[in-house]
């Protein structure tokens, strides 16, 4: 849902904390809302602070921008007028926070009392009003026959123990639960999801014990619950959902697929679908080659050499032994080799020598450690870490993703795939109806934001190099290809797209940057993913100038944005299943580059023909040429 000017929220436990936070928030949006709190007093100076920035939005109307309703949570008779009065106001409602809530107010194992003012009062607060809450704002939202978002605001102590709170926890651990159990509504346009944030400065959380807060990391920043608010009401695939929000892990959700995957039921046919014959003996040698960088230069043939390795085993406990079948070439192979991503003078970088290059790879699961579970030997896995270019790696069990095969098409999607699908989400905000502009899109991350980007129904510019090229793009459903080496693009973006581009998702660096800063429109947003043009040459990558870029953003409210993978690894696992599941249903189409690069010593020539500009699609290097390729069925 596109949160815009004349949309309704309520939202109960609004006087305060979390809940003023966001009142507040969605008001600077234009939405009218309903504060619905006890207190009388706080609630009315947050109506008064909200109408301020909502009436900025609205003039001439004949009724309130917002309204505060005095209400006790845990009565229904008056939850359920605040309801009616909201609906009857403004015709409907549209967005629900249940954010009311209170703590243990005396500790357990000392009540002696009947709990009806304290124990019991705190469970009809947190968790019983949460469901009568959600109740009416579904039927509200049924009688109104429109989508609606529902968020509860549940807590990180609904995920794991909080010992200082087991009352407080028991009720947020049900908020969560009953939640995610009311997934199924989104058939019917309703979305209800939770969010659970570690501790907030607030009033109930500085009850807490300072020491404690230390022990996560301090107070989690109230803009950071926001943002995780605003985007399970943005995201349309986020119903039943529980976002985790802390400051070790930024937002996360929760449980994560893995997780998930422990108890759900996989139906036979998708069991039988995954299920994959290995044509190879998993016998663990006693040792394997690799390829290492063993000085620093941004050339990297002359920076790296295969060395022999001893294996040694057992394996570490949380560890898992990866047989290396495919390896992904990526065009900053060349910045790991001349060391441009470790902190520190060239003298503290070179101590690190040997470095294990590549940064993706799937393979099979060789072997796995005592304490590992749900990973089995024979699995087809991924590693997104350093150490791809080798016939086997070992990582800690954390960092495999299981895939359904080890197939080219799944290592595509894996650097490539997840920084189109995660930029264009987060960096860029894409929504619908926009003009989105691709460089080097004929390239192994271009071709997945293209289809992405007209998935979600934009008009897509492209640009690329050569008739080849531009063909792939035409036949993956580009609106516009623009070949550069036939075509001046300055010209073309200025002739027939006036008014601007609304996204660019950039990765050639350079001239190319500045052509895409000048195209972008009024808002526009211009997502930085590379520099492409800029990682060779006789010096290697050196940082460009960019005099009056903030004179040019701050004329039209523009925004660079830049993106790195790693700082989403959160989202990895979430965002592979949605690339397989478009690749399986034959929404998406993966272009892997037809050159053969076979075994460790191909390497260096699949980087230098990455960076040579001829690929189309994704380079890949097969390790393993005893592997018995077969078509993929994901």
């Amino acid at each position: 849902m596109e949160l815009k000017p004349g949309l309704s929220a309520l939202v109960t436990g609004g006087a305060s904390g979390i809940g003023k936070a966001l009142c507040l928030a969605l008001a600077k949006k234009g939405v009218f809302v309903t504060i619905v709190d006890f207190s009388e007093e706080k609630g009315k100076e947050v109506a008064g602070l909200a109408e301020k920035e909502c009436a900025e939005f609205h003039s001439g109307l004949e009724f309130p921008v917002v309204m505060f309703i005095r209400c006790d949570v845990s009565n229904t008779g008056e939850l359920k007028a605040a309801f009616e009065k909201h609906c009857v106001t403004y015709g409907g409602l549209d967005i629900c926070i249940n954010s009311a809530g209170i703590g243990d107010i005396v500790p357990f194992h000392n009540d002696r009392t009947d709990g009806s003012k304290s124990w019991r009062h705190v469970v009809n607060v947190n968790l019983v009003a949460v469901i009568d809450c959600t109740r009416l704002a579904i039927q509200a939202m049924q009688t109104a026959q429109k989508p609606g978002v529902i968020i509860n605001l549940g807590s990180s102590s609904g995920l794991y123990p909080m010992y200082t709170g087991p009352i407080y926890s028991a009720t947020k651990g049900g908020v969560v639960m009953f939640t995610r159990s009311l997934a199924r509504f989104k058939h019917q346009g309703i979305r209800i999801n939770v969010l659970c944030p570690e501790y907030v400065q607030t009033d109930l959380a500085e009850k807490a014990i300072g020491s404690y807060i230390d022990r996560f990391g301090g107070y989690v920043p109230m803009e950071l619950v926001v943002e995780g608010a605003f985007e399970l009401i943005r995201d349309e695939s986020k119903a039943g959902s529980c976002l985790w929000i802390t400051n070790r892990r930024g937002l996360e959700y929760w449980p994560t697929p893995a997780e998930e995957a422990k108890y759900l039921l996989r139906s036979s046919k998708t069991h039988k679908k995954s299920l994959v014959t290995v044509p190879m003996d998993l016998q663990v040698p006693h040792s394997f080659e690799k390829v290492v960088v063993h000085t620093l230069s941004h050339n990297f043939r002359s920076a790296t050499r295969i060395v022999r390795t001893e294996l040694r085993l057992p394996l570490k406990p949380d560890h898992v032994l990866l047989k290396v079948i495919y390896a992904g070439v990526n065009a900053s192979d060349v910045n790991f080799s001349s060391g441009r991503y470790f902190s520190g003078n060239g003298k503290d970088i070179t101590s690190l020598l040997p470095l294990d290059s590549g940064f993706e790879a799937v393979g099979i699961i060789a072997a796995i450690g005592d304490a590992v579970r749900n990973l089995k030997i024979g699995m087809p896995a991924a590693i997104m870490t350093f150490g791809g270019y080798a016939e086997f790696v070992m990582v800690p069990s954390k960092h495999i993703l299981p895939v359904a095969k080890p197939d080219p098409e799944v290592l595509a999607m894996l650097t490539s795939g997840l920084t189109a699908s995660i930029a264009l989400e987060k960096a860029a905000q894409m929504e619908s109806g926009k003009v989105v502009l691709v460089t080097a899109a004929a390239g192994a991350t271009g071709q997945f934001a293209v289809q992405l980007a007209k998935l979600a129904g934009n008009t897509v510019i492209a640009t690329c190099g050569g008739y080849e090229k531009a063909k792939l793009l035409k036949d993956l459903g580009v609106d516009r290809v623009i070949d550069y080496k036939v075509e001046d693009i300055k010209s073309i973006l200025k002739k027939e797209f006036p008014k601007g581009t609304d996204i660019v998702y950039e990765s050639v660096g350079g001239e190319m940057f500045d052509i895409c800063l000048n195209a972008l429109a009024v808002y526009g947003r211009l997502v930085v993913i590379g520099m492409i043009s800029q990682y060779q040459g006789e010096h290697g990558w050196k940082p460009r100038n960019y005099t009056g870029i903030c004179e040019k953003l701050l004329a039209k409210s523009q925004t660079v944005a830049g993106f790195f993978l790693i700082q989403y690894a959160h989202l990895w696992q979430e965002h592979l299943d949605r690339l397989v599941n478009l690749f399986s249903s034959g929404k998406l189409k993966i272009g892997i580059d037809p050159k053969q690069f076979v075994g460790l010593h191909s390497v260096a020539d699949a980087v230098e023909y990455l960076h040579s500009g001829k690929s189309a699609g994704k380079v890949v290097v097969c390790v393993d040429p005893t592997y018995a390729l077969q078509p993929a069925k994901l």
